[in-house]
């Protein structure tokens, strides 16, 4: 297996991508604070928070102009330290300002806003002043997005991960207990929201004045050639990241719209939760779509046709942990959703939907990111297009008779599709794919596993209930080691470094 570009080999891949995994798994605490949520404040007011925050990351991404992923293709590409500085300058003017502006008006706003949303009657009498509040949570969340891409597009893979994903959460978990036990209602979770982010936005910019000059970021960033290429990248990629965005905060917001009252809300708190839950498997997706645009962007100064290699190798690791991850979670439905309490039950076919369709989207899913930098920009736009079509037809068929299942099936659908179509394109226009040899053979040996590991998890549902969640967290790393194990080529074990001696992987 040969490296794509001195520098930029699968080893880089498999460090940066465990790295950011590992990073990434802070994310449990998310799911783990879920039911804590619910447990404080209910279903309806969970579901109202998390409707909200849909609204808030939807219209950030809209409003950020596409600067994340601009990052991604600029700063790899840029020639000095203060092009790069002059980047991150334009993107923080061209997508924090826009959300500065959209926040001053949605407080003005707020009264005019609050009956777009559905509510428990305690929480309808306090939307307005909750709407009032949260809405600075834009320009914050905009700075974190965009501060985190450009410590991403540097190759900063895992400091930046575990101030948003860890620590945020830790921070916003603890403070909504105290909130909640100073006697404070659904209120809680928006103080502790705006608190978190606001001390993961100091951190960020102290992990950014250590990789970019920041005095030359703030010497006039709207000036020279650097300004009119982050626009067009950020322009370019802006359709397709709010498309992605709409498949994953959409939903909650629609059916928190076409549902009134409490049940809204409910419906919207449910379907977050089997979003969140089905995310553990996205998590992969995740870790190689941060890692693999900078390095694509890199390798793609050289020629585009160099990174097949490491298109081929994210694909195999991601297939060998995403299929037997996701199918056992999948089989653990029950008793995950149980933590929820009795009537999250009804979100388990949703919850199946939405799990089996991240694990096609991880193992398709780094065709995605790698398109971005080498790919036409306008091409970009064809999957996104495609799949929102998908999700559409099939939604306003099922909707709203089927509830949250039609809406998990429509939205799959539109993943599903999305996902698929920048392969195709790769494979057409950049004469790259990544199920070369030996993929059958680690695609056959991974799936045998996740059929074991999921039979084993339906199986446990004959154990007490007190026991059955410490024993189906078993089965999956077991499973997992399993698939990495056998699954893997040689080649590609190799390149998980320690960790990989450590379990015995080599």
């Amino acid at each position: 297996m040969s490296d794509p570009l001195p520098g930029i080999s699968t080893s880089d891949v498999a460090k940066s991508a465990g790295t950011t995994l590992l990073a990434r798994l802070g994310a449990i605490l998310e799911v783990i604070a879920q039911p804590l949520y619910v447990l404080m404040f209910g279903l309806a007011g969970f579901g109202l928070y998390a409707v909200l925050w849909a609204a808030i990351t939807l219209l950030e991404t809209v409003l950020d102009l596409g600067m994340t992923a601009a990052l991604q293709r600029v700063v790899p590409q840029a020639g000095s330290r203060e092009d790069e500085a002059r980047a991150l300058g334009v993107a923080i003017l061209l997508g924090v300002g826009p959300c500065l502006l959209a926040a001053a008006l949605g407080c003005l706003c707020a009264p005019m806003i609050a009956p777009f949303f559905n509510a428990a009657d305690p929480d309808a009498a306090r939307l307005t002043g909750m709407i009032q509040l949260f809405v600075w949570a834009l320009p914050l969340w905009a700075f974190i997005e965009i501060a985190t891409s450009a410590l991403r597009s540097k190759r900063v893979f895992g400091a930046e991960i575990r101030l948003r994903i860890f620590w945020e959460q830790l921070i916003r978990l603890g403070l909504a207990s105290v909130l909640f036990a100073s006697g404070f209602a659904t209120v809680s979770l928006f103080y502790a929201h705006l608190a978190s982010l606001t001390i993961v936005c100091g951190l960020c910019i102290r992990l950014l004045a250590k990789h970019f000059d920041l005095d030359a970021m703030l010497r006039k960033p709207w000036q020279g050639p650097i300004f009119a290429e982050t626009l067009k990248a950020g322009l370019a990629v802006l359709p397709v990241n709010l498309l992605a965005r709409v498949f994953s905060d959409g939903p909650p917001l629609l059916l928190n719209w076409l549902i009134p009252g409490a049940a809204g809300a409910v419906a919207g708190g449910l379907y977050a939760i089997a979003r969140k839950v089905s995310s553990l498997v996205q998590l992969v997706r995740l870790a190689f779509s941060y890692v693999l645009a900078p390095l694509a962007s890199a390798a793609s100064r050289g020629a585009s046709g160099e990174v097949r290699n490491i298109y081929a190798y994210a694909t195999r690791v991601s297939f060998v942990i995403a299929v037997p991850a996701g199918a056992v979670l999948a089989a653990s439905g029950t008793a995950i959703l149980r933590l929820f309490g009795a009537a999250a039950a009804v979100a388990l076919p949703a919850l199946v939907i939405l799990v089996l369709t991240r694990v096609f989207e991880a193992v398709v899913g780094s065709a995605a990111p790698i398109q971005q930098v080498i790919g036409g920009y306008r091409s970009q736009l064809i999957g996104s297009l495609c799949g929102l079509g998908a999700a559409t037809i099939l939604g306003m068929a099922l909707m709203p008779e089927w509830g949250l299942t039609g809406m998990a099936l429509a939205v799959s659908t539109g993943i599903i599709v999305s996902s698929a179509v920048p392969v195709a394109q790769l494979h057409v226009f950049q004469q790259v794919h990544p199920f070369e040899e030996p993929f059958v053979q680690v695609a056959f040996r991974a799936i045998m596993v996740a059929v074991g590991g999921a039979l084993a998890a339906i199986a446990v549902g004959g154990l007490p209930e007190s026991a059955q969640l410490a024993v189906l967290l078993i089965i999956l790393l077991a499973s997992l080691w399993l698939a990495t194990r056998w699954a893997l080529p040689h080649a590609d074990r190799t390149t998980l470094g320690r960790i990989g001696q450590v379990l015995r992987l080599v």
